[in-house]
Parts: structure tokens; C-alpha cells; sequence
């Protein structure tokens, strides 16, 4: 490590709060009631209901979300016997881990004990304290009883993650290896160069998914475990060889797989060229992989490989593992963590590799689009769908293997309930994606020849939210598709410029000709036009062969909306065109307009607008509190403007009496029910925050959603487009992947519309 990277290390740990963690309060404590429910006498009542029933500990305590991580600091990551208290930055970082990655709560504990019964004796009587232990860093063989024991005499889920996480992560590796490469778990032999407690499980854990004991050749620092040798150990006499080998050099010739934990740079390039074709080489010394992964790659180009480092393809990181196996046994109360829990973990993390992969993990990894294959057959750390994919897979199991004693029932509530765990749950974006999948609509995208537009229409076609049209030069579409490993086949692509669409140009150009001939437009003109994408795609919709379009990636606002305005237009009943930002604010939706269109509305523009915004609020299920925004609250400034805005209010609430509306206000008392309350208590909107905001003015409105969107860290959704006749909606210039996806989904519902 550099000398930058340990100055951070340091400063990370000890800067502020020294330390990773700290402990929460859950709930309210701001009042005195509030600290004798807490403590003494409310804490009594669930303490006499705990005890008449013990399993009450569950119902009234953190027990059922909190984990030990305990360790007597033996064999402490690559560091060796350094003690449980230069171990504790490590048992630290594990409980971020769970904490970030599954939302498990965890105490670390340091256990200054080296004898096997006095630690287990430990273990054990604080064991009701806690829904699981997680055993960390203790030095095998002693770990090997430990954990045995620890499972027989309590009845909660316990793993040794040095042993078994490590096993887990890499037979799903090993899965899709094997998958890649078409040979099957029964015929490989492999070479395990390492005899330690990883090395050990995960050679037990491949001999679960078939692999055949003697197939299997360990070789401890001494060189390889044969039947001749005196100086074994129980644990390591379960793996002997008769096999004439005795060196890791002539253990690897002819074999298929060598999985190495063990010290870096004891795989020699000659050893890789001695395997068998298309080797896997899981290569997992740290920070030194037992070969270099650059030299491995060049040695061989048939080769899959994985280390345990992030900078390499195919890191083999425990975080895939301990966090979600732990959330599924203790949302089942499993009594355990056994085998068929592991092995659902290892082939729901090898299922999870297959899927396409969210754009947020090609931008954590910097890579254009990760895929499966030599290089991709692990899914990332950073992958939000790990929870929902291993956590069920985990708890299934436990289930199917009679260990559950708090059985799931609805898997799809269960879902949502970990992606709300980790903030995912999302009921705008959900409503979102039920509505689309309920009825996909045919999308034309007009701009297809970009790479986020193009990763967009993969990821909609992968979770059927619509059916989208590629509109553009198909060589180049093409192309980038194979270029970049994009799943589009069969997806229709369209260039609007070749001979083979001459007569629907034609057929367009005519059409567009008569709707603007009395507004200065020739056919020639038309025709022209016909050649433009953004022409070309809303006369798509115009004549129903799309249902819907999206443009805007490369453009300006206004340049890409007017053609669309020219060839579908405004609906005969709106007043006015609006561009509506939704903010995904975590207590609701918050909707924003008009941010796009027009620059300084009239009073007939704001009531429009105010209409418009408010009827796409309730298409979201949202009950519209619409404030009417400036600088000024109920007349507290004079001024023509403000005097327009109370105009405003005034018309609304005489005409659409049943719209909670008011306003003039200032954005602070919208955003604050109670300083409305105190101060403004006649305000009609039910003394409650606005969740509709209409400015005065583009400016206001488009500085605002900006301002959001930068400092607050919000999702913004949008601009979602309202009053054209027919569906189109158009993005910000340079828009993301995630924020093309969102819009795709709002034009396929107003199709639906």
C-alpha cells in the first residue's frame, strides 16, 4: 500500500467518532413519557411477557436483527495471531458491512481467549442476547471444533465466515465456469494449494455440488496431503491422496482447476501452461494473487479466472455472501445455517451473474457493460438486487430443510420489505414498473444510435415494461448492440434515412405537409423533415404504428419538443403544454412544474398549468396539496407578480373548489406543516406539506428542481410532458441510463392513458 492509501487508512479510522459504528436509538426518547416507556416502569410489562414466554424476545427486543461478530483475534485477515484488540478495527468493518448491506445490526465482540472450551463456554452465555453469531478470524483447527460445537449446543444460525463464505462465493463462481467452459463438476480434478479453514470448506462445499473426493488434491505448506505423510492432523487426513504427487508442480499437470489460499506468487506461469484446457484458476491470496492475474492472462487465453482483489475481474468477496445468508435465517428464525442454506446462497449468487446487469454497477466499475461470461461470472458487491436475490434463496432453504421455526408465506411482501430495508422500496418507481408490465406499449426511441439510450431499451425489454422501437442508422445500432454484448435480439430497428423507407417518408412528408401547409410549411420542406429523427418518430405515433416516443438525449429542449408540437400538437381541451419534474423524495413524491415549456406564464397558463400537475399527481395515487409559489406569503409583499399569483388562487378555489390549493406562499412554509399551522392556520391545505409545487415563472421552477437534484441527492424524474394530443415525452440533454428508463416507463403509461 502506498503511503497516501495508510495515511487515509488511519485518518478514516480515528478522524470524528473514532471508529466505524455506533448504536441508534429506534425509538422516541425526546420526552419524559418517552423515557419511562423506555426504561423503568414501561420496560416491565414486556420483560414479564418474555418471561412467561420466551420466545416474546423476539417480539419486544432487537434480538431477531442483531449479530455477534466474536473473534479471539488469531488469525486475524492476512495478519496473522495479533489479539482480539488489534482485531476489533476488522470485527468493526464486518458490522458496517451488514449493516449497510443487509440492514443487520451488529456488537462486535473480542473474546481474549485461546482455549477452545473457555471460548465456547463465552459464546455461549451471551448467546441470548443475540439471532446469530457470526465467527470471525479465529485460527484453524481450533475453528473447525468451535463451530462445530457452538451449533450443536445452541439453536441459532452460527457460521465461521472464513470458512464458509469464501466456499459459498467461489462454488458460484465455479457454477458459472463450469457452464462456460462445458465441463461438468464430476469429472474436474482440482488442486486446492492451501489447507486452512477456507480451503477446507470449500473443498467440502464442491464436493456438495458433485465434485468426487478423489478428484481432489490439498497441499498444506509442506506440499501435498498423501496418505505417507505422518504429520497430519485429523481435519487434514479427510483429504489425502494416494495419488504419486507430492509438489504443487506436479499435483497441477492435467488438472482442470487450481483454488488457491494460501501466499502470493507461488503459481508459476509453467504450472498454468501443465493444466488441462480451459482452466479455472481461482487465484485468492491477498493482497498477492499466487499468480499475477496480468501474467495468468497472457500465459493462456482459455483461462477463467478469479482473485480477491476489485481491480481484477471475478473478485471473490465475502460481502456477496455473510450479509444476505444471515438476513434469510433470521427472517425464518432458522435454527442454523446447514448446507442447503449455503448451497442456495451459491446458486442464487451463480442465477443473479446470468441477468443483466443494473447500469449503477457498470458506473461503480467504470466498465461500459459487464455481461456474463470468463470475465463477469460473479455478480458485483455493489448490486442492489443481491438482497432480494440471496436473502429468499437463503430462507427458502431453511425452510425446505426443516430448520425454519418462522416460515414465509408471501414472498412478493418479503421482497419489498428487504428492498425497503436497504431504502430500495421505491412506490412511485414500483407503481411504475406494475403499470408497465400490466400492458407494454411500443416506445419508439429516437435517438438509439447512443449507448445509455440503447442499455436503456435492454433493460426494459429484460423486465417487459415495453417494447421499444430503434430508430436510427442500423448499421451503427447494430454495431454498438454487438460491440457492447446488448441483449436486443428481435428488437425492430428502423432507419428512417434508407431506400427501404422512402415511400413511408413519403407517406409522412404528405401528411405533415397538410397539417402546417398554412403555417409556412412546403412540401419540399416536409420532405426534408421526414429525414430528421425527431420528425420522423412522432409521425410514428401520429399514425399509430408506435404508441408512444422518446427523444431529447442530444438536443436541446426546445429543438427536440417543437417537432413533435408540429406534428401531434396540443390536446384540443389544454390550454398549454407543461414539463413536470417529479421529485422521489423518501416520505413521497414530490411534483414540480412548470419547469420546461413556459417561460413566463399568464394567469389562464397558471390555472392550466396547476390543472395539468395536479391530475398527473392523482395518476400516481397521490392526493394533489398544491401551493402556488413565490417570494412572498399571502400578500405579505405586494407586487404585480404576487398579485397574479393571488389571482390565480382566487379562480381555482371558486372553480375547482374540491383541489387543496393556496398560495401565494413561500417554499418553506409549503415544504413545513407545522410553521403553516402556527402561522398561516386558514391555508386549505389540510395542515399538511404541499406535495405539488407550481412557480411563477420557467426560471424559478428550473433553478429549483436543480438545486434539488445537486444538494439533496434526490431522484428526479422527469420532465414528464403533459398536454400533447398523443404520448411523447422528451429528456434533458445527456440524460442517464436510469433517468431514460424512468421516462420510457411514464410514456408507455400515458399511452396506457
Amino acid at each position: 500500500m502506498d503511503k497516501l492509501f495508510r495515511k487515509d487508512a488511519f485518518n478514516y479510522h480515528a478522524l470524528g467518532r473514532p471508529g466505524k459504528i455506533e448504536v441508534i436509538p429506534t425509538k422516541p426518547y425526546e420526552t419524559q413519557r418517552d423515557l419511562s416507556l423506555a426504561y423503568t416502569p414501561g420496560v416491565a410489562d414486556p420483560c414479564l411477557a418474555i418471561d412467561k414466554n420466551v420466545e416474546d424476545v423476539y417480539k419486544y427486543t432487537a434480538k431477531g436483527n442483531l449479530v455477534a461478530v466474536i473473534s479471539n483475534g488469531t488469525a486475524v485477515l492476512g495478519l496473522g495471531n495479533i489479539g482480539p484488540e488489534a482485531g476489533k478495527p476488522v470485527m468493526e468493518g464486518k458490522g458496517l458491512l451488514f449493516k449497510v448491506f443487509a440492514d443487520i445490526d451488529v456488537f462486535d465482540i473480542e473474546v481474549d481467549e485461546t482455549d477452545i472450551d473457555k471460548f465456547i463456554q463465552t459464546v455461549k452465555a451471551i448467546a441470548p442476547t443475540f439471532g446469530g453469531i457470526n465467527l470471525e478470524d479465529i485460527k484453524a483447527p481450533e475453528c473447525f471444533e468451535i463451530e462445530k460445537r457452538l451449533k450443536e449446543e445452541l439453536t441459532i444460525p452460527i457460521m465461521h465466515d472464513d470458512q464458509h463464505g469464501t466456499a459459498i462465493i467461489t462454488a458460484a463462481g465455479l457454477l458459472n465456469a463450469l457452464e462456460i467452459n462445458k465441463k461438468k463438476i464430476e469429472d474436474l480434478v482440482i488442486v486446492v494449494n492451501g489447507a486452512g479453514a477456507a480451503s477446507i470448506s470449500c473443498t467440502e462445499l464442491y464436493i456438495q455440488l458433485g465434485a468426487k473426493p478423489e478428484n481432489i488434491i490439498m497441499l498444506d505448506s509442506r506440499g501435498v496431503l498423501h496418505k505417507d505423510r505422518t504429520d497430519l492432523n485429523d481435519t487434514k487426513k479427510r483429504f489425502v491422496t494416494d495419488k504419486p504427487v507430492h509438489t504443487l508442480e506436479e499435483a497441477v499437470k492435467g488438472c482442470d482447476m487450481f483454488l488457491g489460499l494460501s501466499i502470493g506468487g507461488v503459481f508459476k506461469q509453467e504450472m498454468l501452461l501443465s493444466m488441462n484446457k480451459n482452466p479455472i484458476v481461482f487465484a485468492l491470496a491477498n493482497p498477492n494473487p499466487e499468480i499475477p492475474y496480468d501474467e495468468a492472462m497472457a500465459t493462456r487465453d482459455d483461462i477463467i479466472m478469479a482473485t480477491g482483489r476489485s481491480d481484477f475481474p471475478n473478485q471473490i468477496n465475502n460481502v456477496l455472501g455473510f450479509p444476505f445468508i444471515f438476513r434469510g435465517a433470521l427472517d425464518v428464525r432458522a435454527t442454523e445455517i446447514n448446507d442447503a442454506m449455503k448451497l442456495a446462497a451459491s446458486k442464487a449468487l451463480a442465477e443473479l451473474a446470468k441477468e443483466p446487469v443494473p447500469e449503477e454497477v457498470n458506473i461503480a466499475f467504470r466498465v461500459q457493460n459487464l455481461k456474463f461470461g470468463k470475465e463477469y461470472i460473479i455478480p458485483k458487491p455493489t448490486d442492489p438486487r443481491l438482497i432480494e436475490k440471496v436473502a429468499p434463496a437463503v430462507a427458502r432453504a431453511a425452510m425446505e430443510s426443516g430448520v425454519a421455526k418462522n416460515p414465509i408465506t408471501d414472498w412478493d411482501a418479503y421482497t419489498l420489505e428487504l428492498q425497503s430495508r436497504l431504502g430500495l422500496t421505491n412506490n412511485l418507481k414500483r407503481q411504475l414498473k406494475a403499470a408497465c408490465r400490466r400492458s407494454p406499449k411500443k416506445v419508439v426511441l429516437a435517438e438509439a444510435q447512443r449507448y445509455n439510450m440503447l442499455k436503456a431499451a435492454e433493460i426494459i425489454c429484460n423486465e417487459k415494461l415495453a417494447e421499444p422501437i430503434l430508430l436510427g442508422d442500423e448499421k451503427v445500432i447494430r454495431d454498438m448492440i454487438q460491440e457492447n454484448e446488448l441483449e436486443l435480439n428481435g428488437v425492430e430497428i428502423i432507419d428512417n434515412k434508407s431506400d427501404k423507407e422512402k415511400l413511408r417518408r413519403q407517406e409522412y412528408a404528405q401528411l405533415l405537409f397538410e397539417k402546417q401547409k398554412r403555417n409556412g410549411m412546403t412540401l419540399t420542406a416536409a420532405q426534408d423533415a421526414m429525414m430528421h429523427r425527431n420528425y420522423f418518430a412522432p409521425m410514428m405515433v401520429e399514425t399509430g404504428y408506435a404508441d408512444a416516443m422518446l427523444t431529447g438525449l442530444t438536443r436541446n429542449y426546445p429543438d427536440s419538443i417543437r417537432p413533435s408540437l408540429q406534428v401531434i400538437g396540443k390536446k384540443e381541451t389544454e390550454k398549454v403544454v407543461s414539463g413536470i419534474y417529479i421529485v422521489n423524495a423518501k416520505d413521497g413524491p414530490i411534483f414540480l412544474g412548470d419547469c420546461t415549456v413556459n417561460k413566463e406564464p399568464t394567469k389562464e397558463d397558471l390555472i392550466a398549468i396547476t390543472l395539468q400537475i395536479a391530475d398527473e399527481a392523482k395518476r400516481f395515487s397521490v392526493d394533489p396539496r398544491v401551493a402556488i409559489v413565490s417570494y412572498s406569503n399571502f400578500g405579505s409583499v405586494k407586487g404585480e407578480l404576487n398579485d397574479r399569483l393571488k389571482s390565480v388562487v382566487e379562480t381555482l378555489h371558486k372553480e375547482h373548489p374540491d383541489l387543496k390549493v393556496d398560495g401565494e406562499m413561500q417554499a418553506g412554509v409549503a415544504l413545513n406543516a407545522e410553521l403553516m399551522k402556527e402561522n398561516f392556520p386558514f391555508c386549505k391545505l389540510d395542515g399538511q406539506t404541499a406535495n405539488v409545487l407550481v412557480f411563477p415563472n420557467l426560471s424559478s421552477a428550473n433553478i429549483s428542481h436543480k438545486v434539488m437534484r445537486e444538494t439533496a441527492g434526490y431522484e428526479i424524474i422527469g420532465p414528464v410532458l403533459t398536454g400533447m394530443k398523443k404520448p411523447v415525452q422528451v429528456l434533458q440533454m445527456g440524460s442517464g441510463v436510469n433517468e431514460i428508463v424512468n421516462m420510457i416507463m411514464i410514456a408507455v403509461m400515458d399511452a396506457q392513458r
